[in-house]
C-alpha cells in the first residue's frame, strides 16, 4: 500500500459518519477476512448480525456462492463497527472480497482508496434508479449498487384524525398539515412527533423538511433553511410537538405515536412491522414539501461494494457473487426481509403488487436523496453535525432559526 493511500485512510478513520438507524452489535463468523488463505473462499462482510446462519438471508449468501462455484465465509457486524474494521482491513491488505455497507459511508470508503468502481469490476447498475445510485457516487465514479432503501415518512392514526375532522387526502403542503395539527389540538389531542435529538438521528429527520423548502446542503442558512427550521420551531412554540423531540431517538419518538394520543410521526419503514402490532388503525403519508408534491427523504440502507484486492484476478468471480445478491428475484426476497424497498423500478412493482401498503413508501422512495449525493461525500458529516446542532438550538429557543443556521454554515465552512 501505497503513503498517499495510508494517509487517506487514516483521515477516512476520522470521518466515519454515524448512521441514523443501525444495527445491534453482534458478530458471527472470523474477525478477519481470510481470502487469500484459499482462493475458492471468498469472504462477505455485512451489517445483519441479527441473521444467523439458519437465516434466508445466510442461505442466499450460500447459494450465490454455489452458483459461482466458490464457497461464502461471511461476517456480520455492527453498522458502525463495519467501517471501522473495513478500513482497518484495508490498512492490512485484507479487505472482504464484498462489502455490504451502509451508503452514506461509501464515499468514505472510496475516497480513502478502500473501493474498486463499478467499471472496474463491470458490475451492472442499469437497472437502480439513479437518485438511490446516487449515493454511492464520488468524483464521477460509482463505488457499487444498492440492495435496497428504507427512508421517512408521515405514520398517522386514523382515529385521532377522524376525530379531529380532518380528512388526510387535504394534506398536500405544509401549510394544509400545519391546519391539520391545529385540529388535532384543539380536539384534546397531540399533534405530531419526531425525533430532534443531538445525533445523525437528528439530522436524517430534519432533512425531509431542509430538503422540502428547496434548500441544499452547501448553504444551509439559506431562506428556505431557515423557513425548515422555523417551521419546526413554531410546531413546538404552538404545541403542535412535544418539547420532548430534543431528546428523541426514532425509537422514542415511535414509543410516543404507539401510546395512540398523537396525530403524526416521522419514522421509517423499519417500524412497520411495529405499526401493525400498535393497536389502532393508522395509514402513512409521503412527507409533503413546502408548497406541494413529495419532498425529498433522506435514504437509507446498504450497498454492494467490492474492495480493492491485491489478486485483481478475483473480481470475475466477485462480480458473479454481487450480480447474484442484487438480481431481481433476490433483491425482492431480501428486501422483503429487511423491509427495504428495492432499488429497481421492476422489483418496486412486484413489492407493491404483493403488499399495497408499500405503495406510499415507494413513492418516498423514489423522491428520497442520498445524504452523500451532489458529490458531498466526506464533507457530508461535518456538515450534517452543525446542522443537527443548529436544530437543537432553534428547538430550545436558545437561537433563532436565523442565527442558529449562520452559525451552522459558518462552523461548516
Amino acid at each position: 500500500m501505497n503513503r498517499a493511500t495510508g494517509r487517506r485512510l487514516a483521515a477516512a478513520a476520522m470521518t466515519v459518519v454515524a448512521v441514523a438507524a443501525g444495527t445491534t452489535a453482534c458478530s458471527s463468523g472470523k474477525n478477519a477476512a481470510s481470502n487469500a488463505a484459499d482462493s475458492g473462499t471468498y469472504t462477505v462482510w455485512d451489517p445483519y448480525p441479527q441473521f444467523d446462519k439458519s437465516s434466508a438471508w445466510a442461505k442466499l449468501l450460500d447459494r450465490c456462492g454455489g452458483q459461482a462455484g466458490v464457497k461464502v465465509e461471511r461476517t456480520a457486524y455492527d453498522t458502525s463497527d463495519l467501517t471501522n474494521k473495513a478500513l482497518l482491513a484495508a490498512q492490512q491488505d485484507n479487505s472482504p472480497d464484498v462489502l455490504i455497507v451502509d451508503n452514506p459511508v461509501v464515499s468514505t470508503l472510496a475516497e480513502a482508496g478502500v473501493l474498486t468502481t463499478t467499471e472496474d469490476t463491470k458490475t451492472d447498475t442499469s437497472k437502480a434508479d439513479p437518485n438511490l445510485l446516487a449515493a454511492g457516487q464520488t468524483g464521477g465514479k460509482t463505488y457499487g449498487t444498492p440492495i435496497g432503501a428504507n427512508t421517512l415518512a408521515l405514520y398517522y392514526n386514523k382515529d385521532v384524525l377522524k376525530a379531529a375532522g380532518v380528512d388526510v387526502a387535504s394534506i398536500k403542503d405544509w401549510p394544509s398539515l400545519t391546519a391539520a395539527l391545529d385540529k388535532v389540538k384543539k380536539a384534546g389531542k397531540k399533534g405530531i412527533t419526531f425525533s430532534a435529538i443531538g445525533t445523525e438521528e437528528g439530522s436524517f429527520q430534519f432533512l425531509p423538511w431542509f430538503w422540502g423548502a428547496g434548500a441544499k446542503l452547501t448553504q444551509v442558512d439559506s431562506p428556505e433553511g431557515v423557513s425548515a427550521l422555523k417551521l419546526w420551531s413554531d410546531w413546538l412554540k404552538q404545541g403542535y410537538a412535544p418539547n420532548s423531540v430534543l431528546n428523541n431517538t426514532q425509537t422514542t419518538s415511535w414509543q410516543e405515536f404507539a401510546s395512540g394520543d398523537y396525530a403524526f410521526a416521522e419514522n421509517g419503514t423499519w417500524q412497520l412491522a411495529n405499526a401493525k402490532k400498535a393497536g389502532f388503525d393508522y395509514g402513512v403519508l409521503p412527507i409533503p414539501a413546502a408548497k406541494s408534491g413529495t419532498a425529498a427523504a433522506p435514504t437509507g440502507g446498504e450497498f454492494v461494494t467490492v474492495p480493492v484486492q491485491g489478486d485483481t484476478g478475483r473480481y470475475a468471480t466477485t462480480s458473479k457473487l454481487v450480480s447474484c445478491l442484487t438480481s431481481g428475484t433476490n433483491l425482492y426476497d431480501t428486501d422483503t426481509t429487511l423491509s427495504y424497498v428495492a432499488p429497481t423500478r421492476e422489483v418496486q412493482d412486484k413489492q407493491v403488487a404483493a403488499d399495497a401498503e408499500l405503495k406510499p413508501w415507494v413513492e418516498a422512495v423514489r423522491a428520497a436523496r442520498g445524504r452523500t449525493s451532489d458529490d458531498l461525500g466526506t464533507k457530508y458529516p461535518k456538515i450534517s453535525e452543525q446542522l443537527w446542532k443548529a436544530v437543537q438550538s432553534a428547538l430550545s429557543g436558545s437561537k433563532s432559526p436565523e442565527d442558529a443556521l449562520s452559525s451552522a454554515q459558518n462552523a461548516a465552512k
